[in-house]
This record gives structure tokens, C-alpha cells and sequence, in this order.
């Protein structure tokens, strides 16, 4: 969906994954540091929002998801995964109940697919699954945020923000008093920032958990009873997925960012076989040019890394 505050001012429109909102609004800077600061809000009205209703519904998808919620507390925030059987992250779901009703957003047009899996588990059980997409948009609002939420059917309250369930016909009006708008671009800078993994990105169709640092925020190791449980838990207690996430510092004399899908090397080896991924990459306005990477487990900690031809020291994300 095109979102209307692509009417804003500097608005320039986003590609691919995000395409429907604005990439920025003419000075990725500052609207990084506008966001820092707990100013302006981020229009992420392109994402999937589902609902789900009903007097088992937490019990219900708490056989279905990664995560601990048949206790979930109301206004609480957390993260789930549906897992493939062999234990491949296949959806991720930033939920909140507020007391009758699960909120959930996800990546953009994976929402279909997931109703789809959630309706063919539904059986006896008393729930109701919604694509409420064309009705309710998110705003993300950053942390120490003064913006009302007055009026948000729902909001998720983060340690970086708060995520906003706000009825999409009035985006425009109650985002008008939320202060300057920051673009994906600025958000995106500030999720690699805080290592924050997004399916799609640094996932791919053999992704597992352990592998992003899902197992932190988004799988409750002390459950069981879900889809691919048994490879969360086999891998957990052996301690050796087979790949990593990575946080990179890259060289800031380059002009160019490696995109999605560059080539991962050694820097001693540059011709040498290649050991991951770039999976995300920004410039953010005091780091400089960064970038989140998936590489083999066996990778040095230590090693300086070539993200295509691009030189980059590493942050531990996930232990080898």
C-alpha cells in the first residue's frame, strides 16, 4: 500500500522490501539523529498487521509460535518465529495482546502466507485470525518519545521505542503532531545499529534461530509443543549452529555500500572461498558506514573481513 505521507515534503520513495513508504525525507543524517534523540516518528504503514481473537487465542498460539505467550501479559511486548518443521525460520511476529485481542505486525506481503499456515492449524480451537492490514497501519515513535498515543488500538512498548497500531485512514492526522518524519533508511541504520535481525534480510531459506540471535528476544528455550522444536533444542544444547551473525565496521573511504548478498572473504585471502553474506548495510551518522553479515561459525573473531571489496573489523553478535 502507498502510504500518504509520501506527500510529506523531500519525501523519496523506498524500493524493494519497502516500497509504500518514504526511504527518507532528504537528510538521512539528521533523521538518524532526530530518532536518536527521541524526536519525529518513522511511517512503517507498509508492514502486514494482523489480529487475532478469541477466548483460546493465546493458548492456541502458543503452540504454534517460538515464544512463551499463553501467560502473555496484556500492553507486553515480545517477538515469535513460526519455524518450518526442520526448525527454518519461516515468519517473524512482533506481537502485543492488549487483553482481547493479539496484535502482530510483519514483514511486508508475508502476511497472507501466514494466515494461510495459521488457518490450517485452527481446528477446534475458539479463535479468529484477521488480516487487518487495510485497517490499521504501524508508526514506530523512538525512545523518549513525548508523541501521544492516544487513539493507537495498540502499542508495543520496546526498550528502543514504541511500535503504533494506528487506524490507517487517520495516518496522516495522528502522525502530524509526532514531529519530523524519518525514512526506513534512518531505521534501518539504527536496527543494524542495535543488531536486530529482520527475516528476509539476514535470513534465507535455511536460517535457524540460533544462527541471527533469535534465540534472545524471539524463542523461549523452556517450551516445547512447536513446530521445530526439536532442532531449536539439538542445536542449543550442542552450541554449534553452523552459522553467525556478525556486526561489521566497514572501511569508510569507500563510496559505495556492499548490498544484500555481497560475497564475504577473508582480508588475508581476497581471492580466497567465500565464508557468508552481507545481509544489511547502512550509513549511520556516527559510526560511519555498517553493515550486519551471516558467516560461517568457524570465521575468526578477530579476523578483518572483506565484504566484496570493502574492509571490515567484526562485533561478536552470535558466539562461535
Amino acid at each position: 500500500m502507498k502510504s500518504p505521507l509520501l506527500a510529506l515534503p523531500g519525501a523519496v520513495p523506498a524500493e524493494g522490501a519497502d516500497e509504500g513508504v518514504a526511504a527518507h525525507y532528504g537528510d538521512i543524517f539528521r533523521e538518524q539523529r532526530n530518532l536518536s534523540r527521541g524526536t519525529g516518528f518513522v511511517d512503517l504503514s507498509h508492514r502486514g498487521v494482523l489480529t487475532v481473537t478469541g477466548a483460546d487465542r493465546l493458548a492456541w498460539l502458543h503452540l504454534l509460535l517460538t515464544q512463551h505467550v499463553s501467560g502473555l501479559e496484556p500492553q507486553h511486548a515480545t517477538e515469535a518465529l513460526v519455524l518450518s518443521p526442520n526448525g527454518h525460520v519461516e515468519h517473524a511476529l512482533y506481537l502485543v495482546d492488549d487483553g482481547t485481542t493479539t496484535w502482530a505486525h510483519v514483514e511486508p506481503g508475508t502476511q497472507e502466507a501466514l494466515i494461510g499456515y495459521l488457518e490450517s492449524m485452527k481446528f477446534l480451537y475458539q479463535v479468529e485470525v484477521v488480516d487487518a492490514t487495510a485497517d490499521y497501519a504501524v508508526v514506530h515513535l523512538p525512545a523518549g518519545s513525548t508523541g501521544s498515543v492516544e487513539g493507537a488500538a495498540a502499542v508495543r512498548e520496546l526498550p528502543y521505542g514504541r511500535d503504533l497500531f494506528v487506524p490507517r485512514a487517520e495516518l496522516a492526522e495522528r502522525t502530524a503532531g509526532y514531529g519530523p518524519a524519518a525514512g526506513v533508511w534512518a531505521y534501518e541504520a539504527l536496527r543494524i545499529e542495535g543488531h536486530r535481525p529482520r527475516l528476509g534480510f539476514e535470513t534465507d531459506h535455511r536460517t535457524i534461530p540460533h544462527e541471527v540471535d533469535w534465540l534472545r528476544t524471539a524463542v523461549h528455550l523452556q517450551k516445547g509443543c512447536y513446530r521445530g522444536q526439536e532442532t531449536v533444542a539439538r542445536v542449543h544444547n550442542l552450541g554449534r549452529p553452523p552459522r553467525r551473525l556478525v556486526f561489521l565496521h566497514l572501511d569508510g573511504t569507500e563510496e559505495t555500500l556492499p548490498p544484500h548478498g555481497t560475497e564475504v572473504r577473508l582480508a588475508s585471502d581476497p581471492d580466497g572461498r567465500a565464508l557468508g553474506l552481507v545481509t544489511s548495510s547502512a550509513r549511520h551518522h556516527e559510526l560511519g558506514p555498517i553493515a550486519l553479515a551471516v558467516v560461517k561459525r568457524n570465521v575468526p573473531v578477530d579476523a578483518v573481513l572483506l565484504a566484496g571489496t570493502v574492509p571490515g573489523t567484526q562485533d561478536v553478535i552470535v558466539p562461535q
